[in-house]
């Protein structure tokens, strides 16, 4: 490589920093319409085989399966809707129940300090730390915020119909740089919503069938967390743990199980089934993952951390089909040789 060249592909590399700090600035500033927009985009390209099925095997025309696409996913969310809003009904009228349950928790955590010659200076009354008034509070603030995911959802849906109706007036089939991209993410997107499905469903019937409070909603939740690269399973195998240890019914063997079965879930599907359909159709290294988790997350919060993995994957492949970026992707994908060319 001559000086001339390395010069030249050392300014474009500077110019690329400054204009992704300068992009990350305009991506937070923008993310109340830009986090609609890009959940809609990937939404769209998710539900897009669902319409090519209809069109291609049930001979529906084009715009009367975009019909029925949205129609069903209007559903699914009201659906959705009512299950978070009759678990929190569920979890106000057993606030009671965990506030006792709770005492009797601290009361044994006592004697179990004790034991080792640690006494707590004055006795702890669950009433004072979580009274019910600060529950229906927290609930009411969690409503909120619900509300707050809803009516975003509900600008998702806008822009999803727009780009769903736009997509349908076109008929060739995409081709270069969107084709390659379109084609790996709605791969992705795919098996990773059928895998992350699988794993809520069953999340869910086993919590339910050991009789755990709020198991649709933790299944629900394993669902979305799937989609956030190992950190999400743990959180999600995790969360139903304080409610089981407050549910004054829960054995030791239920608080076992209620954990190990969906950690097992989480491990076959996660390290065995998902990979195996999905492949190396991203084809991103775990540490450039977590690293890409961690600025969308600063930048988007939780969304942000759901979306890093296909977003990070459009960004590598546009950087492939250029010649000066091209050994950035390279490091994105784990091959480090790239940097003997920098």
């Amino acid at each position: 490589m001559s000086t001339v060249d390395r010069e030249q592909r050392i300014q474009t590399i500077c110019l690329l920093m400054l204009s992704m700090v300068a992009g990350a600035g305009a991506i937070y500033w923008l993310r109340p319409v830009l986090i609609p927009f890009v959940l809609a985009v990937f939404f769209s390209l998710g539900l897009s085989p669902l319409i090519d099925v209809q069109i291609r095997y049930m001979r529906v025309p084009r715009w009367l399966a975009v019909v029925a696409t949205l129609a069903l996913g209007f559903i699914i969310l009201r659906l959705l809707t009512a299950l978070v809003s009759a678990s929190l009904i569920q979890l106000t009228a057993n606030a009671e129940t965990y506030q006792t349950q709770l005492g009797e928790l601290t009361t044994q955590a006592a004697a179990i300090l004790a034991r080792f010659g640690i006494v707590p200076p004055t006795t702890l009354d669950p009433r004072e730390f979580m009274p019910i008034s600060s529950v229906r509070t927290a609930l009411v603030g969690t409503t909120n915020a619900i509300l707050a995911v809803l009516s975003r959802g509900a600008l998702v849906m806008i822009f999803m119909i727009f780009l769903l109706i736009g997509s349908s007036r076109t008929t060739e089939p995409a081709t270069g740089v969107w084709a390659e991209v379109e084609s790996r993410i709605k791969r992705f997107i795919v098996t990773k919503f059928l895998t992350s499905g699988a794993t809520g469903v069953l999340v869910g019937t086993i919590l339910f069938a050991l009789g755990v409070d709020l198991a649709m909603v933790f299944g629900l939740l394993a669902f979305l967390l799937n989609f956030i690269p190992s950190v999400g399973s743990i959180v999600a195998t995790l969360l139903p743990l304080p409610v089981v240890l407050m549910n004054p019914e829960s054995t030791g063997t239920t608080i076992v199980l209620a954990i190990a079965l969906p950690a097992a879930v989480q491990l076959v599907i996660g390290n065995g089934i998902e990979p195996y359909f999905m492949g190396n159709s991203l084809d991103l290294h775990p540490i450039a993952i977590l690293m890409a988790m961690i600025m969308w997350g600063t930048l988007w919060g939780i969304v942000g951390m759901l979306l890093a993995t296909p977003i990070t994957a459009v960004i590598k492949i546009l950087f492939e089909k250029m010649e000066l970026t091209a050994p950035v992707a390279e490091l994105l994908a784990g091959r480090t040789d790239a940097l003997r060319s920098l």
